[in-house]
């Protein structure tokens, strides 16, 4: 595997230690930060880390782009907005352990796929079910069960 992938958690996609004050160890740590609300420096550590235009992120999170811009300046997301981008920093790190290269999950979670219907598997992120089928299709991609 390469290193950059190695490298690669749910955590240090949405900013490491910084921006959360600290990183969750369990599922049940990261339940309780989404109620309570991600820090929105979070949202500026996944543009950098995934090469997202805050209105692709917007989109991709179906949160309108001036709610995103309106939480970055409070500080922080609500409970729902929060879940959202725990769910797509959660599929960018499985992405990148099925291709082991940050910047080829990326292209992928950004390319239309025959397996979503010429959708982009991005643009499936912000229900649990699409995010649910991705999740389903790299673990076919790393079996090589292709359709």
């Amino acid at each position: 595997m390469k290193p950059v992938a190695a490298n690669i958690s749910t955590g240090t996609l949405l900013g490491g230690v910084a921006v959360l004050s600290q990183l969750p160890g369990s599922a049940l740590e990261w339940v309780n930060m989404i109620r309570r609300g991600i820090s929105s420096g979070a949202v500026d550590s996944m543009l950098k880390s995934i090469g997202l235009s805050q209105a692709e992120l917007a989109s991709a999170l179906a949160i309108p782009e001036r709610t995103l811009a309106r939480r970055k300046r409070e500080g922080i997301l609500s409970s729902e907005e929060s879940a959202k981008l725990l769910r797509l920093a959660r599929i960018v790190v499985r992405a990148t352990q099925v291709f082991e290269d940050l910047t080829t999950a990326t292209n992928w979670l950004k390319s239309p796929a025959p397996a979503f219907g010429g959708m982009t598997p991005l643009s499936l992120v912000d229900t649990d079910i699409g995010a649910d089928s991705i999740l389903d299709t790299l673990g076919r991609i790393e079996q090589g069960v292709f359709f």
